[in-house]
């Protein structure tokens, strides 16, 4: 008598089939590595996809350089493993310029470091497709995107020219120019990504687990202080709070929570308790009203 899939089970087979799709209808894909949790979920489900090959594909980071430092030291433990080729990218012009949050603003930092670094590598080495560990339940823009999301030539997305997806159904055709972003997790919850992340013990970031660090509080904010960079406002003194992060970015734009969650057991007992999305600390997403469709329409991940 075969056995009904879990619940987990039936998501990790959906993705691994939407890569494998992807992977068949592309001539150059990649996948984005941002180094967060959603990210080495998509890494493990990739693996797992085409075992036992190396991947297919390259893995891209965009780098802005302000990332915390216990998520460059992952990314690069990871890419020791050696079963696939880690691709990293800066944006030249922000590299000259030393665009900053700071002394920029978050919009513009995140502009010109992410969505324009982000193009100037997909155009540089041709890529015609792009995973993306986007799920659905983090933001409403996101929301209404499809599994195969179509970009114009200029990697812009235009919620009205969604194609439908029926049952199991992908459409991988592009016209000349156009490019996909490819959404494994579309389907999946945060809680759903906690709880496989334990079941297949898949190494994180430790900054997801509470921790004594040392933050200020800014414009409601708890902003962790990871290096010498961030400039301390008139009577700002960092204090040392156990916080842990739900959501990473880059430092100066990403706020932690109070929280004494330090094991997953911990962190899945308090993602069943909580009220509010795990974007809330990110800085970005504050900074206009609907901003994160206009970053997708722009050509943001």
């Amino acid at each position: 008598m075969t056995r009904a899939l879990t619940h987990l089970e039936r998501l990790e087979a959906e993705s691994i089939h939407i890569m494998r799709e992807a992977v068949a209808g592309s001539e150059n894909p990649v996948m984005l590595y941002s180094v967060g949790k959603d990210s080495a979920v998509m890494l493990h489900l990739a693996r797992k996809a085409f075992y036992p090959s190396r991947l297919p594909f390259p893995l891209l980071h965009v780098d802005t350089t302000w990332k915390f430092k216990e998520m460059y030291k992952l990314r690069d433990e990871s890419a020791a493993a050696g079963d696939f080729d880690l691709l990293v990218h800066q944006n030249p012009e922000c590299v000259e310029k030393r665009i900053n949050p700071f002394t920029h603003g978050s919009s513009t930092h995140t502009d010109m470091w992410k969505t324009e670094g982000l193009k100037q590598a997909l155009d540089h080495y041709k890529f015609d497709a792009a995973f993306g560990g986007a799920r659905r339940d983090e933001e409403k823009s996101r929301a209404k995107e499809r599994v195969f999301s179509v970009r114009s030539a200029e990697h812009r997305w235009d919620p009205k020219r969604q194609r439908p997806e029926l049952w199991r159904m992908y459409n991988v055709r592009r016209s000349p120019g156009e490019t996909l972003r490819v959404f494994p997790l579309s389907n999946w919850t945060e809680l759903d990504v906690w709880e496989y992340i334990r079941q297949e013990d898949i190494p994180i970031v430790p900054l997801y687990f509470a921790a004594k660090r040392p933050v200020v509080e800014r414009d409601g904010t708890l902003i962790m202080v990871d290096d010498d960079r961030m400039p301390l406002r008139p009577g700002e003194v960092p204090e040392l709070k156990s916080v842990r992060f739900r959501t990473l970015g880059c430092y100066p734009l990403t706020g932690a929570v109070e929280s004494t969650a330090a094991t997953l057991t911990d962190v899945i007992q308090e993602m069943l308790l909580t009220t509010t999305s795990e974007r809330q600390g990110r800085v970005i997403d504050h900074d206009s009203s609907a901003s994160m469709e206009k970053k997708k329409q722009e050509g943001y991940f």
